[in-house]
């Protein structure tokens, strides 16, 4: 940061790599309770996360609903698989997609998940965009050192956006 000032910033459209523990201590803002989480007064919209899929729960049709556990804690995750009859052509791709998502995600794999925040029956779930399996052994270890290392000199250092110009 230049002159050791401190930048106000938003991590709202980018994909912050948390640890599950602090995933589920994000705070929700009161002023739009749907949609806005906070780490630290920094809005985060966005995350990705490394664990191994400890529940997965297939609703044919509909939705898989799965946990990640990376150690810290279990986040659970959710992705939608009800696009397939839309006439949209962008939803189909998106629900061919997500079937392909799916149909890798089995218990005890390990997953890199990212996608949008949302909060299902008063708890903190990953509404997923994206899901890769992991093949390095060390895919976990090296995500828990991302976010250490993020988390000492990128998100702590950040200060809240301003609310006024």
């Amino acid at each position: 940061m230049e002159n050791g000032k401190k930048k106000r910033v938003s991590l709202q459209n980018t994909h912050v790599k948390l640890l599950a523990f602090d995933l589920l201590s994000l705070t929700q803002s009161p002023s739009d309770p749907t949609t806005s989480f906070s780490r630290r007064g920094i809005p985060v919209s966005l995350v990705e996360t490394v664990g191994t899929v400890t529940l997965r729960d297939l609703k044919h049709g509909r939705f898989l609903r799965f946990a990640v556990d990376d150690g810290t804690d279990c986040v659970p995750c959710l992705l939608w698989l009800n696009d397939a009859d839309s006439p949209s052509v962008a939803r189909r791709r998106r629900h061919d997609l997500a079937s392909r998502f799916a149909a890798v995600v089995k218990l005890g794999c390990v997953a890199r998940v990212r996608g949008r925040l949302s909060r299902f029956k008063g708890s903190v779930q990953i509404t997923v965009s994206d899901v890769v399996i992991e093949r390095d052994p060390n895919a976990e270890i090296f995500h828990r050192l991302d976010c250490m290392l993020l988390a000492r000199n990128c998100y702590n250092l950040l200060l809240p956006p301003s609310s006024t110009k």
